[in-house]
């Protein structure tokens, strides 16, 4: 078979409102999840990896619901090795916080933080960062949406 040019520049476009109707939810329970393992499945449903029409131009991905985000696990010594930083921008006023501190008082941000780090850096990353919905316990408001469960082997 022979590819002309013609061919070769033939690109698949889906409608936006297409690709809005198509959005799953899923529910993903966190508890005894690696932490870096979940963040990277999380971050491939926001973007549409798993989609058959994904193109990275496009904000093609589903919606994730994350509940017991306080019942993850750490491996090696990051509970008190992993250091997040904060800055209000002040001289001076560089903030600390280890990754056993997070996980005491804001264990949501702990997963929040991790997937947005597997995002792509640009201007679609805030708005897939919206469809992710974290819950420190196993109740959730999202009850009356049809979930489907995600398993994320370890």
């Amino acid at each position: 078979m022979q590819f002309t040019k013609r061919d070769l520049n033939k690109t698949l476009f889906v409608k936006p409102e297409v690709l809005e109707k198509s959005r799953r939810w899923w529910l993903v329970d966190a508890k005894g999840k690696t932490l870096w393992r979940l963040a990277v499945e999380i971050a491939k449903r926001l973007i549409g990896k798993h989609k058959a029409a994904y193109s990275d131009h496009w904000d093609a991905g589903d919606f994730v619901v994350v509940v017991n985000a306080d019942k993850i696990k750490v491996t090696w010594k990051k509970l008190d090795q992993k250091v997040y930083y904060r800055h209000s921008g002040y001289k001076g006023n560089l903030k600390e916080f280890t990754l056993r501190w997070m996980l005491q008082n804001r264990p949501e941000k702990v997963i929040w933080l991790a997937v947005r780090k597997m995002l792509p850096k640009n201007k679609l990353r805030d708005r897939r960062m919206k469809r992710l919905k974290i819950f420190v316990g196993s109740e959730h408001k999202f009850n009356h949406l049809p979930l489907e469960k995600l398993e994320i082997n370890d």
